[in-house]
């Protein structure tokens, strides 16, 4: 995936979860969009070194999107949006093995029998895998990531959506994307949200599939990187 043009500044404060105050290269203190819902624990630290984007649409009041940030234990995307885009074109090109099999992929799937959507429908012929797609920015400790960073209720219906989809004879598929350069394993965050926690490992019992991923990017382009390490705890 070819990432827009960057630009480099200094990270003021992230706040209000959808806004951040950026010190460009040219001194300018610049108020961008920030493309995430979670608590960014360890990716908003004042000071730290960022990368944003700049948007021609004269519709938006902030034009500028904050897309990375330099911590302390490696470059992290921030935009979660490019997690179900790498997916996507992980999916596409057949590099993510356990799918690749499934020629037709579909984006933003209504859940068949409740609110909100999967990310994709992954299908071939009659066959059918139900994918949900979570970024992963979270660094614990050593080379360990965790999900969720914050409480998340809608991330534990998601799962119990994808143990109903399981139960209905299809295959369902979690998909963490670490956007995280330096994480290589990933595990449920229990100490933050011990719910989901509990709902994964269930879904898990159930049937319901769960692969990591890291990503690659030279602030140019992007793409998903190795398959990573997956535990429970």
């Amino acid at each position: 995936m070819k990432l827009p043009e960057l630009f480099a500044g200094t990270l003021v404060r992230r706040y209000k979860r959808f806004l951040a105050d950026v010190i460009t290269s040219e001194g300018e203190q610049l108020t961008v969009h920030c493309p995430n819902t979670g608590s960014m624990t360890g990716c908003v630290d004042p000071n730290s070194r960022v990368y944003y984007s700049k948007s021609e649409n004269p519709k938006r009041k902030y034009p500028c999107t904050l897309e990375f940030v330099e911590s302390n234990h490696g470059l992290v995307s921030v935009n979660t949006g490019r997690a179900n885009a790498l997916v996507g074109e992980g999916l596409a090109n057949g590099y993510i093995e356990a799918l690749h099999e499934y020629s037709e992929i579909k984006p933003e799937i209504k859940i068949p029998e409740g609110d909100g959507r999967f990310d994709f429908l992954a299908s071939i012929g009659e066959r059918k895998a139900y994918v949900e797609v979570k970024s992963v920015t979270l660094h614990v400790e050593g080379t360990q990531g965790a999900f969720p960073d914050s409480v998340s209720e809608r991330a534990r219906k998601h799962v119990n959506a994808l143990v109903r989809r399981v139960e209905e004879g299809d295959r369902a598929v979690l998909i963490f994307c670490t956007q995280h350069l330096g994480i290589e394993r990933v595990r449920p965050a229990t100490e933050i949200d011990p719910l989901y926690a509990q709902a994964l490992e269930l879904a898990v019992s159930k049937g319901v599939e769960v692969l990591a991923y890291g990503c690659v990017t030279d602030l140019r382009t992007m793409a998903l990187g190795p398959q990573l390490e997956f535990t429970l705890s």
